[in-house]
């Protein structure tokens, strides 16, 4: 699976089709409580359409399907995806004491197929993905949508989510499970799938957890020590973007290559070396590579941790995601190894603290910041690495092109993703369009790929 833009893929022309997600019945069950992140998303959203100031984003996959395609048996598979998770079918409602979550039941989910017609080129087929991706809205249900570029002899399947209801890792999860249950309702077949996690019972255990958390708890000292030496809650991005405070842009969305499959190879056995993993060492090369462009001798970073584990929340839809701080000393002249083993132990610690939930310490240490903003408050130094080759449904991946799509209509700060597939290791980069902005972005990806690419070669920055 590869991290693109939807606008930068060839998609061949096709009938379009949508399977457009109803309630069946009135009403939902109701289950109480919402995890911390989707509070402060959809609190988020409420307040940005009160103000006319909505900030269009999305995720969605698309993946290929050969010969002639069941329409019927996709329609069940995509029927059969949302019934299967939860999340999926929740609705979500703003209270007095919060944001509550109700349900519906996997029977009161029905599918009604939507004809959108023919797109003759490329360009059109991209043009109407791009307009149903955007139309997605977490404040009205169904957060999902899904179809299918249909032709005689192959289908694009696509889907795509509102945040509050998935996170990166959950596009793989979609992509599996549609495309498994796909072959079997084409064979005649009921499909069986792996048991999967309910995100509702997640979010229960996520409050429970932490409903005695409070600003003077022991669990906070990591967060209050991180603050300290950043001076704020969030790490400000270090390099110049350019940009006005309180002013969104255009948004650039880009996809580079880093390194080969062979190269990655290299920088695997450079890390094994000094005792460390490729997760590590991806840390430590950006950590260097923004000091080298001007950045500081501590890197101090935001970096997103998956919740799932390896049970059966791996094959969950949600937004199992934690966001950490870390922050490592990449003075110059250190070695590899001495760097290293600064982030070998800077995760350590983070691993110790990882139950406090980001948003929940966002409301108790930063108040102010909580409540003033939209969105983060500027652009934030952010690192984010994931290995498609070990998400569920690796195979299905490879073998029918499968493609990760995160859009957002304006920014005014610098947002990049690295990932690992079998080809090799790939940056999906958004940042504001400015001038200044695209002259740091590239400067940066070219330091990151000359320091990675030493790392692979002999073990040296």
């Amino acid at each position: 699976m590869i991290q693109v833009n939807v606008e930068d893929v060839e998609f061949a022309p096709g009938h379009m089709y949508e399977w457009r997600m109803v309630a069946a019945a009135a009403g939902t069950r109701p289950s109480g409580v919402t995890s911390f992140n989707q509070e402060k998303h959809v609190s988020v959203a409420r307040e940005a359409h009160a103000a006319d100031d909505s900030l269009a984003m999305y995720i969605a996959a698309t993946f290929e399907l050969p010969g002639p395609v069941d329409r019927e048996a996709l329609g069940a598979a995509l029927l059969y995806f949302v019934r299967r998770h939860d999340v999926l079918r929740s609705t979500f409602q703003q209270l007095t004491g919060g944001l509550s979550c109700g349900v519906l039941a996997p029977e009161d989910v029905e599918s009604r197929p939507v004809d959108h017609g023919y797109a003759e080129s490329p360009s059109a087929v991209r043009d109407l993905l791009h307009q149903i991706f955007r139309g997605v809205d977490p404040l009205a249900w169904p957060m999902i949508r899904l179809g299918a570029v249909i032709r005689d002899d192959s289908a694009t399947v696509w889907f795509t989510c509102d945040h509050v209801v998935a996170d990166g890792l959950a596009m793989p999860v979609g992509v599996h499970d549609i495309a498994e249950a796909y072959l079997a309702y084409a064979a005649g077949r009921t499909p069986a799938l792996p048991e999967t996690g309910s995100y509702l019972a997640f979010s229960h255990e996520q409050r429970d957890r932490n409903a005695t958390l409070h600003a003077d708890d022991p669990r906070l000292e990591r967060w209050k020590a991180f603050i300290e030496g950043t001076g704020s809650f969030f790490p400000r991005f270090p390099l110049d973007m350019g940009v006005e405070p309180g002013r969104m842009y255009p948004a650039v969305n880009e996809t580079t290559s880093l390194l080969t499959a062979e190269e990655m190879k290299g920088l695997e056995n450079a890390c094994q070396d000094v005792g460390g993993k490729v997760h590590m060492g991806l840390l430590a090369a950006v950590g260097v590579a923004v000091r080298k462009e001007g950045g500081p001798d501590v890197h101090r970073s935001l970096m997103p941790v998956s919740d799932r584990g390896g049970g059966p929340y791996a094959h969950a839809m949600g937004w199992f995601v934690n966001t950490m701080p870390i922050a490592f000393p990449v003075g110059e002249g250190q070695s590899f190894g001495a760097v290293m083993a600064h982030v070998r132990a800077a995760l350590d610690d983070m691993r110790q603290h990882i139950d406090v939930p980001f948003v929940r310490a966002w409301e108790l240490l930063a108040p102010d910041e909580y409540c003033a903003h939209h969105y983060w408050p500027y652009s934030v130094n952010w690192f984010s690495y994931l290995d498609f080759r070990r998400s569920p449904g690796a195979e299905w991946h490879r073998a029918r092109d499968a493609r990760m799509h995160v859009w957002m209509e304006g920014s005014y700060w610098y947002s990049f993703w690295l990932f690992r597939t079998d080809t090799g290791l790939y940056m999906n980069s958004i940042y504001a369009g400015t001038d200044r902005a695209k002259e740091t972005a590239r400067s940066l990806e070219n330091t990151l790929r000359r320091t990675l690419r030493n790392l692979a070669g002999d073990g040296v920055f």
